[in-house]
């Protein structure tokens, strides 16, 4: 993975869709200095049976934010999409192009936006990650081009940011570069996904620490075969 960035924007759909893996490169990131920030296009009420829509995103925000802090991330942002049903088109778009030339990022990171994850066999991706990704890499040139949503560009607006130089895609099934992490970058990884305590209660009857040292002791381990021996998190890496 390239090292000589210094800020970071993280854009996914779901609160905890970056504690299942991308966390420990988080972690190892904000462990040498760099900045990264955290936006979320929902807030995580439909991902949970058992509760109401407006109790679950109380709930899940609330997790999350305590999640992000683990692994030193201050700030996080939700969009407020609709959880499951997020319109792919120039409405999201708009606000990923808006949260780009905010943070003025150099790298992106986002989640799988492929048709299929690899854990082993082939699962199916849901809708949400499947849009989210892609809009992040079009996002990615829309908020260097000054003649799209010049209206966000006023005179006490940000300007154009053509600065993205790398969007990272953590979860993919074609992961051409990883993220090294060390022992304390993954205890932290593992108590950030322990945080979605609501969520993961709801999975199954494991409690949230093992469930999360399980999933990610066992996704390094994995990692570790294919990058060279070492425990990591892959990413597929798009230069721009």
């Amino acid at each position: 993975m390239p090292t000589d960035w210094q800020r970071a924007l993280a854009v996914v759909a779901h609160p905890d869709d970056l504690e299942y893996g991308a966390a420990a490169a988080v972690a190892e990131w904000t462990g040498t200095g760099r900045e990264v920030a955290y936006l979320l296009v929902t807030r995580g009420e439909a991902g949970i049976d058992t509760l109401p829509p407006e109790e679950s995103a109380r709930v899940r925000e609330a997790e999350q934010r305590a999640s992000a802090a683990l692994v030193g991330v201050e700030q996080v942002t939700f969009l407020g999409h609709r959880d499951g049903v997020i319109e792919e088109g120039v409405a999201l778009r708009r606000d990923l192009a808006a949260a780009i030339r905010a943070h003025r990022p150099e790298l992106l990171i986002t989640l799988n936006h492929h048709d299929t994850w690899d854990f082993g066999e082939r699962a199916w991706n849901t809708p949400d990650h499947r849009v989210v990704g892609r809009a992040v890499l079009d996002a990615a040139g829309d908020a260097g081009n000054r003649w799209i949503f010049p209206e966000q560009l006023g005179d006490t607006g940000p300007g154009p940011w053509g600065g993205v130089r790398w969007v990272a895609v953590a979860g993919s099934p074609e992961s051409t570069h990883a993220q090294a992490v060390g022992d304390a970058s993954l205890e932290r990884a593992i108590a950030s996904l322990a945080e979605h305590r609501a969520y993961i209660s709801a999975l199954g009857d494991q409690e949230p620490s093992a469930y999360a040292r399980e999933l990610h002791t066992t996704m390094a381990d994995a990692a570790a075969a294919r990058f060279g021996g070492r425990r990591c998190v892959p990413f597929e890496l798009f230069s721009r």
